[in-house]
């Protein structure tokens, strides 16, 4: 069943001097429910732009999107949004920020623990519940950001380069715990990378952008089996997908150069 449907979405920008920028052409995608999907593309195609459309924080300049059939139309709480950036509460606990969206919505306060302590546990926090964002490191920043958005349960998980500011050491292990918590909940996962190997590792569609302007130029699976460990990056499967992607962000980038 399609969860997500990106329908005929397109998005010029204009300037305050009326100059307008195309930053997506039409797309038409769909998500199927516990779809990992990764979208792959050079610096400044649009992903970002469409991930924030999906997420109700941009609007569309043609098309619409739904989810479960419904219109989205602003940000809401069937969507969870991990930023590249460490988007906590400074002044807020680790466990109050991830109670946070549960408290706004009314929940108990024995109920928002419960399931605070268990997406904590889950991502690899236990023990730092009263700590403050500023005394942990990146890596458990996004972490928390992560558990976070499970805490809420959305329909969909939707996350923006979310280990690009991270080391390559804490990077793989971001992923792999990523992944552990996907094929465990199989929740449905949109994520926005320009790693070629992270695309591919993640995921189990990737959805390939061109220059801008956006468009979504191949739709490739990847069988690769689960559970993963990032051993199968030296896979003769893992590889040929490589490759393969590699020559087409390859052109797309010398296109975006000739232009």
């Amino acid at each position: 069943m399609s969860q997500l449907s990106i329908q005929g979405v397109s998005r010029v920008f204009e300037t305050a001097k009326g100059q307008r920028t195309q930053a997506l052409l039409p797309v038409d995608f769909n998500v199927n429910d516990n779809d990992f999907v990764t979208i792959l593309g050079p610096s400044g195609c649009g992903k970002s732009t469409l991930l924030r459309i999906v997420a109700g924080l941009e609007h569309t300049s043609t098309g619409r999107v739904l989810l479960d059939g419904r219109p989205v139309d602003g940000p809401g709480a069937d969507r969870g949004m991990v930023f590249q950036s460490y988007t906590l509460f400074p002044w807020l606990t680790i466990a109050q920020n991830i109670r946070f969206g549960l408290r706004e919505r009314g929940m108990g306060e024995a109920q928002q623990k419960e399931r605070s302590d268990y997406f904590m546990a889950k991502v690899g926090l236990r023990g730092f519940e009263n700590h403050f964002p500023k005394q942990l490191s990146g890596g458990m920043q996004q972490r928390t950001a992560i558990a976070r958005a499970l805490a809420n349960d959305p329909k969909i998980l939707l996350l923006d380069e979310p280990f690009g500011a991270l080391d390559n050491q804490t990077r793989v292990l971001m992923q792999e715990l990523l992944l552990g918590i996907w094929e465990l909940a199989r929740k449905t996962v949109l994520f926005v990378t320009h790693d070629i190997d992270e695309a591919i590792f993640m995921a189990n569609r990737v959805a390939v952008f061109s220059a801008r302007p956006g468009r979504i130029k191949s739709d490739i699976a990847v069988n690769l089996p689960h559970p993963r460990h990032y051993t199968i990056k030296t896979s003769p499967e893992f590889m040929d997908l490589k490759a393969r992607l590699t020559e087409e962000i390859r052109a797309e980038s010398m296109a975006a150069a000739e232009h």
